[in-house]
């Protein structure tokens, strides 16, 4: 499948896979570790030193308050920072690339503790800082989807002993994986879609007794000979209560 960005936790290191990155023609948001040193030229906001100093030394307004996409609990607030270090053209690279792209660092700051992150870019020059942030919390995503590939379909229960063996495993659970994800989202807009009619129709699902309940003489037969008819009306039918919203 055709890509644009790649994302990676600071564990898979830098170098040369930004090389072979930038000569695929891909932008990338790359994890480096905070002794990472970084140097600017032909910036106007010069810099050189570790990813932990330059992000130490940037002034307060240097940080912008965005959302890195959903996560269990509603929008991922970060503090982030943004610095452009060099455009280059992006032709040395790649022949069928063209215009400058911009090496910079990017910095993430947890609004609760003021822990940091830090990362290698490369992108088109003149790109936004949302859009490497964007990149950046798709990997968030990423790992969560691993995570539940491994607990709910056995992603990591195999004991292959051949490439092909691995493949064919791995690509069985992406797809009944894929199949589950379609369904859960079906199956939720559905689910939003009644509460929202509900809702609509001043909260209750039913209005009055059914019509079944109301004409069948077996059904008023047995209510009225039930030790309970006395607490379900005139009628032997339950008053039905407004439906409340489940969390989906």
């Amino acid at each position: 499948m055709p890509f644009s960005w790649v994302a990676a936790d600071s564990v898979y290191g830098v170098g040369d896979i930004e090389i072979a990155l930038r000569r695929a023609g891909k932008g990338y948001v790359l994890g480096v570790n905070a002794n990472h040193p970084f140097r600017s030229w032909a910036k106007p906001h010069a810099v050189a030193g570790t990813a932990k100093d330059i992000a130490e030394s940037l002034p307060q307004t240097a940080w912008r308050r965005l959302s890195a996409g959903d996560g269990t609990k509603g929008e991922r607030l970060h503090d982030w920072a943004y610095l452009e270090l060099a455009d280059l053209d992006a032709d040395e690279y790649h022949d069928a690339l063209t215009g400058l792209w911009t090496r910079g660092l990017l910095i993430r700051r947890n609004i609760a503790d003021g822990d940091l992150a830090y990362f290698s870019t490369w992108c088109p020059a003149g790109t936004p800082i949302e859009t490497p942030v964007k990149v950046e919390g798709h990997r968030w995503a990423i790992e969560d989807s691993f995570e539940t590939a491994k607990n709910e379909l056995g992603l990591d229960h195999n004991e292959t002993r051949s490439w092909h063996g691995w493949h064919r495993h791995v690509s069985l659970v992406m797809l009944a994986f894929a199949v589950l994800a379609v369904t859960r989202h079906r199956a939720n807009t559905a689910a939003e879609q009644t509460l929202t009619r509900v809702s609509r129709g001043n909260g209750r699902l039913f209005r009055g007794p059914s019509r079944r309940s109301d004409a069948s003489p077996r059904a008023s037969r047995s209510a009225a000979s039930s030790p309970r008819s006395s607490s379900l009306g005139r009628r032997g039918v339950a008053p039905i209560r407004p439906m409340q919203k489940t969390p989906t």
